[in-house]
């Protein structure tokens, strides 16, 4: 069998022959265009057709096939959502014909009439996935538009068969409202068939067709590695229980949302294999995990923990009847950290030990003290994964591990907690964004002891002693000596958060008008307690400076336990 990848521009009536026989594979997601989507491609092409430019062509975008070549059978990997629509499109045209022979004509281009001596049977051009193939085929490929039309919506049982309906009725209004005789529809049939093009790109093995779309992946349905590790999955079950565990697959791809349950499929490879990974989820996936489980026992005891467990780590929804705030609030950190390496572990985790919400408070406590060291110790993703498997390693080699008996991998090094104070000791501002935000977010937490909540979008970082000092200011007075200024301007001692709005109003002010427009502006009193201590100082000295950095830093050593 050749591998070779081909691509070749083609007319719609060639797209429509015997050349391609194309079926939506069971992994791709149904037809899912609106009417918006199918108006604007009317639009674009009677636009088009009427703007007179006789020798131009007009493309229509790309399609990736899973393809032999020399044989019409196709998988269609991208372009679905085109092809049906063109074959809604041609099929309403097709009723407004009258003659029998032009009639056929346009019939022949959404069905295979059937040669055989050819070996061609009688069959549709495009088959869709197999729920609504059978709704396809009766209303759009045989032609039955006034019976689709006087159908009850309310009555239809996928969405898919919702959207062919309203294409058709919004295709159908064009058609009138555009007020095109018998001669005009012929024309402009003419031209979608003659005129306008489709670039094929086929190849004939499902992986390299993936990472064809994958680089392609400019127009059409977003196809993900879930799609076809569904396929795969789901195909190996017996039949009789496909069905079934069909919908449990597409019940929890609902739950954790499609990127989400994707994301789950990610931290699977990660809990399984432990190690960074080295090829595409997908391919790690086939070719390292399937192979290890029964398909119904991969979907039954761990797709389905491991999805539950990370809808309640991202919706931050932990219920139990002791310990769910703290718990939820360990969570709502996590989610700010600025990367997801900590998911597989904590996963696994709850997938496994959620009913204990005292080891479950043990655990997030921990984890979000060393998601944290990561983050702003500014660790890479290869030490981060490193750190990460040690745990996933020590809970898969005890898996009784419990309150009693607790992992000890998740702990901070001794060397590991001098980096971190080393890092919250110094000066903080020069870290990056992400890494100071969430210093000064999280210690004004910690200062606040409560469940307030931030927005990082609204947030600025302020230095009470100003970096650039007025010579004939009351700073210059306070700070005489400028070494002293540049050792302290940006340590969390000397840093406060505020809003926006409080902050454009501080500018360089002295102390006391600096409080003053902080705290008794029209725009109210700031919410971070961080920035509310600070009126209770009557100066802002280094002696103000060094007491306070003292209590910050004793405040992150008693709450990180470091």
């Amino acid at each position: 069998m050749s591998t070779k990848i081909s691509g070749k521009e083609y007319q719609i009536s060639q797209i429509f022959s015997s050349a391609f026989d194309f079926h939506i594979p069971s992994y791709q997601r149904p037809y899912a265009w609106g009417t918006e989507e199918a108006s604007t491609l009317f639009e674009d092409l009677y636009g088009f057709y009427k703007s007179e430019r006789s020798e131009e062509n007009y493309f229509l975008g790309s399609t990736v096939l899973i393809k032999e070549e020399d044989k019409p059978r196709a998988d269609v990997i991208d372009g679905q959502q085109r092809l049906t629509t063109l074959t809604i499109l041609l099929s309403v045209l097709t009723t407004h014909f009258s003659k029998t022979e032009i009639v056929s004509d346009y019939q022949s281009y959404l069905r295979e009439p059937g040669r055989p001596s050819q070996g061609l049977a009688a069959s549709p051009r495009l088959h869709l996935r197999e729920k609504d193939q059978p709704f396809f085929e009766r209303y759009i490929q045989e032609f039955q538009l006034s019976d689709l039309l006087a159908l009850d919506k309310a009555s239809l049982a996928t969405e898919s068969q919702k959207h062919i309906l309203e294409n058709a009725e919004i295709f159908e209004k064009k058609i009138h409202d555009k007020e095109m005789t018998e001669e005009d529809l012929l024309k402009f049939g003419s031209f979608i068939l003659m005129r306008c093009f489709l670039v094929v790109v086929s190849t004939p093995t499902q992986k390299s067709a993936y990472r064809v779309f994958s680089v392609m992946n400019n127009r059409g349905l977003d196809l993900l590695p879930i799609d076809i590790i569904k396929a795969d999955v789901i195909g190996k079950i017996e039949e009789s229980r496909q069905d079934g565990y069909t919908k449990k697959w597409e019940e929890l791809e609902i739950d954790a949302t499609r990127n989400g349950f994707n994301d789950v499929i990610s931290h699977m490879r990660m809990i399984f294999i432990k190690a960074k990974a080295k090829k595409t989820v997908l391919e790690e996936f086939s070719e390292s995990i399937l192979p290890r489980f029964n398909p119904a026992d991969l979907i039954d005891n761990y797709l389905t923990p491991y999805t539950e467990a990370y809808c309640i780590l991202k919706k931050k929804d932990y219920i139990a009847t002791r310990n769910a705030e703290q718990v939820n609030n360990y969570l709502y950190w996590l989610n700010k950290i600025d990367n997801s390496d900590w998911m597989p572990t904590a996963i696994k985790f709850f997938a496994g030990k959620k009913d204990d919400s005292d080891y479950i408070l043990w655990f997030v406590k921990k984890l979000e003290r060393l998601a944290a060291y990561l983050q702003i110790t500014s660790q890479d993703v290869n030490h981060r994964i490193e750190r990460y498997a040690k745990i996933l390693a020590e809970m898969e080699v005890n898996p009784n591990h419990s309150k009693d008996a607790k992992i000890s991998s998740i702990e901070l090094t001794e060397d590991e907690k001098r980096k971190f104070m080393n890092v919250l000791s110094g000066n903080v501002y020069d870290e990056m964004a992400k890494r100071r935000n969430y210093i000064i977010l999280r210690l004004d937490s910690f200062v606040a002891s409560a469940g307030a909540s931030y927005d990082p979008a609204i947030l600025t970082i302020e230095h009470v002693l100003p970096q650039t000092v007025d010579p004939e200011s009351e700073w210059a007075t306070t700070w005489p000596d400028a070494e002293t200024r540049k050792n302290w301007v940006h340590k969390i001692g000397n840093l406060i958060p505020l809003t926006r709005k409080h902050n454009s109003a501080a500018q360089n002010f002295d102390f006391e008008k600096k409080k003053e427009k902080y705290f008794k502006s029209k725009n109210g009193v700031t919410s971070y307690a961080l920035a509310t201590q600070v009126l209770s100082e009557s100066s802002w000295t280094l002696e103000v400076v060094e007491n306070r950095q003292e209590r910050l830093i004793n405040t992150f050593r008693t709450n990180w336990e470091l």
